[in-house]
């Protein structure tokens, strides 16, 4: 996608969430979802939305906790969808389109896996482009349910905060 399309994107989704307060925890936990679904990721501008989510969070045109369940929970079942790929289809799933197309960053995330093990989960929710594919190699090699879960849940409702409050801290420091 362009820069335009990006930010026409961006903008639409704010317009809908911020007159329409009752969808904005599942449009948000669907831009959530797919942020962290491996390779869709790309091309989902999750994080300046929820920029702008918080900004309209401390402007009151929004509930917090609402919005921030629908943050995480999406951002869990991505990975959680990614880790199951991974699990099921082991590394042949890197053989696959549009995975194959990506090597550089398929090795990048295998680095990162190996070299942080167990914590790579929790840590790599918050680099970039390795952030769905971490979940994605967790499951290609076993890493074991319970402990996944564990790094997915408690990353995924950091994750969600760290995006929203920087949006509501300048909200506020603008709306005073």
């Amino acid at each position: 996608m362009a820069w335009t399309e990006l930010e026409a994107l961006k903008n639409t989704v704010l317009g809908v969430v911020a007159a329409h307060h009752a969808a904005a925890p599942l449009v948000i936990g669907v831009l959530a979802f797919l942020e962290s679904l491996v390779v869709v990721s790309l091309f989902v501008p999750a994080t300046t939305i929820l920029f702008g989510v918080g900004f309209l969070i401390a402007n009151d045109t929004l509930m917090f906790w609402p919005v921030y369940f629908g943050a995480a929970a999406g951002a869990y079942l991505g990975d959680t969808v990614s880790y199951l790929l991974g699990f099921r289809f082991k590394r042949g799933i890197f053989r696959v389109w549009p995975l194959y197309r990506f090597p550089a960053m398929i090795f990048k995330g295998r680095t990162f896996f190996r070299r942080w093990g167990l914590a790579s989960v929790f840590i790599g929710r918050f680099f970039g482009p390795i952030r769905a594919v971490i979940p994605l190699i967790a499951g290609v090699f076993q890493m074991p349910w319970p402990v996944f879960q564990i790094s997915n849940i408690s990353s995924a409702l950091l994750w969600a905060l760290a995006l929203l409050a920087p949006g509501m801290g300048l909200g506020w420091f603008l709306g005073d």
